[in-house]
């Protein structure tokens, strides 16, 4: 299979509707309900660091970054990481993450956390969150809170509740 020609740029005012509507073939009605969603609801993402993946004009992936606080200290959260299922497995997802954290360390963020699977962030410097470190807003699994430090240490004095920046 050859490889995608596509291109990774930051968000653009215009993106809002195709985002959302690769969000809702993605995810469903359901990711409403989810508790990313509802802080990512009381705080916008930041364009700059978010990003999307097109192939011309067609978006076929997007990732948001949306600033948070961890105990008041200032974070990022990483989400929705959204790739059309047709592109899926073609590394479209990851390259997305890898530029959304390198253009979050190149404006001086320090911390990073998502909700998600450890097996697959993992591999880009996310770890699983010490257990009762975190209060996040609504139910979520523990075990798929997830810190990456973009400057060594920037987790250690961060904790309590997760809210809106």
């Amino acid at each position: 299979m050859s490889e995608l020609a596509y291109v990774i740029e930051p968000e653009r005012p215009d993106d809002a509707a195709p985002i959302e509507r690769l969000s809702a073939r993605a995810f469903g009605p359901g990711r409403f309900a989810r508790s990313a969603y509802r802080l990512r609801e009381k705080s916008p993402s930041d364009p700059t660091l978010s990003r999307v993946a097109r192939i011309g004009s067609l978006m076929i992936a997007c990732n948001a970054m949306t600033p948070i606080s961890i105990g008041g200290a200032p974070a990022l959260l990483l989400g929705p990481l959204v790739v059309e299922p047709a592109f899926r497995r073609h590394g479209v997802g990851a390259a997305l993450i890898r530029d959304a954290l390198a253009a979050a360390a190149a404006a001086g963020h320090r911390l990073v956390l998502l909700v998600g699977d450890e097996p697959f962030y993992g591999r880009f410097g996310f770890k699983r969150a010490p257990p009762g470190r975190l209060e996040f807003p609504g139910p979520v699994d523990p075990a798929r809170l997830l810190v990456c430090e973009l400057v060594a240490g920037a987790f250690e004095g961060a904790s309590g509740a997760v809210g809106p920046a």
